[in-house]
């Protein structure tokens, strides 16, 4: 197999993340795992030294392909890798075939994004992944001008079409859970706590810095029933690697929770309402939210501990969104594991209906393990 991480091109070409996973010493156990993610995809004929060199050069584009490779066969799917394009021609079960195409949206040039409001951070993240998807329709449809649209291949025809994508704008990405493709997929916009009840109101398009409006909610409607479903992540980087790896880091993580009221533990600290922080163990620091609905409490446990307490699979903060308005729908009967969350969207009730499983992971983040993170963390959520 091609070695991903021997150096194919000057120092002033490679990009900083594949410079510092080579030069620091901490991550040599990280590079095998990553080597072992890309099997099979580094067996394209005439691809693979093409594949290397975007990795060594552009980085993210390709490390998400490489998680994605590794994930499909976590699902028990097997891959095509004779077939180039679109990414991943994919076979499940023996029989059930579908195709997915990679992207993601990327960093912009220079210093674009620092020191921007909240709202314009969201507003230009959305209008990023947004823009990505219809791109990849595009080529679908060879609305471009391609010599040979996605849509004209015989692998393509008649199964279903899913467009991987993961947001990689700043460093800031990692933090925007599945809000922002909830706003670009189903036209939801940002929780807000009225009285007590988390409400979200719908978003019908955002306006970009010329004045032009762009449609949000495109699962809402037939405009992109070309997409059968979109799969999307915002764990799925480097920090996936490095939990695998085992090596010491602090990880801050938040993972979703959910039970039913008849099932609560009598008098339990960590279900009791609001939010409550408490210290489980020495560099194992917890914080809790719940709320109250119904017949159900929900809520997160955010946690900020080492990394011998936390564990994490693979598989962990993938989301699939389902395409209601699809030529070719994904198959229903898929068999998901309970990491991967849910999301569908019911037209006839204009309602989203999103399966998270108690435990979800929303967010994780990996830092070195020194007291300045530890403080820096324990400050920032407030245990300090």
């Amino acid at each position: 197999m091609i070695d991903l991480f021997e150096p194919r091109l000057p120092e002033d070409k490679l990009h900083p993340s594949f410079c510092e996973i080579k030069s620091n010493p901490d991550y040599a156990k990280v590079m095998p795992v990553i080597q072992g993610w890309s099997a099979g995809l580094l067996g394209r004929k005439g691809e693979a030294e093409k594949f290397v060199n975007e990795f060594q050069t552009t980085f993210n584009s390709s490390m998400w392909e490489i998680y994605l490779n590794k994930a499909l066969s976590e699902l028990g799917c097997t891959v095509d890798y004779t077939k180039s394009s679109p990414d991943f021609f994919v076979t499940s079960g023996g029989t059930y075939e579908f195709n997915i195409e990679a992207v993601i949206s990327d960093q912009p040039l220079g210093q674009a994004g620092e020191g921007e409001s909240a709202l314009n951070f969201k507003n230009r993240c959305a209008l990023k992944l947004a823009g990505k998807i219809r791109d990849k329709l595009r080529l679908y449809r060879g609305s471009d001008g391609k010599k040979h649209p996605y849509n004209s291949l015989s692998h393509v025809r008649g199964r279903p079409f899913v467009i991987a994508i993961a947001p990689f704008d700043s460093k800031h990405s990692l933090l925007q859970n599945n809000e922002l493709i909830n706003l670009v997929l189903f036209g939801i916009g940002s929780p807000v706590v009225e009285g007590g009840v988390i409400k979200q109101n719908k978003v019908a398009s955002i306006i970009t810095a010329s004045g032009a409006p762009v449609e949000m909610g495109i699962f809402t409607n037939d405009s992109f029933k070309e997409i059968s479903a979109v799969i999307f992540s915002t764990v799925a980087t480097f920090g996936k690697a490095v939990v695998e790896s085992k090596i010491e880091r602090l990880v801050r993580a938040t993972r979703y929770r959910t039970i039913e009221k008849e099932r609560l533990p009598i008098s339990s600290p960590l279900w009791q309402l609001g939010i409550h922080r408490f210290q489980l163990d020495n560099f194992h620091y917890l914080l809790t939210q719940r709320w109250d609905f119904g017949r159900i409490v929900t809520g997160s446990d955010m946690y900020i501990r080492h990394s011998s307490f936390h564990r994490e699979s693979h598989l962990d903060g993938l989301h699939l969104y389902f395409n209601p308005y699809a030529e070719v729908p994904f198959e229903p009967s898929f068999m998901w594991p309970n990491e991967v969350s849910l999301n569908y969207y019911d037209p006839a009730t204009d309602q989203s209906d999103q399966i998270h499983s108690d435990q979800a992971l929303v967010s994780r983040q990996v830092f070195e393990p020194s007291f300045f993170w530890m403080q820096h963390l324990l400050n920032s959520y407030g245990f300090l």
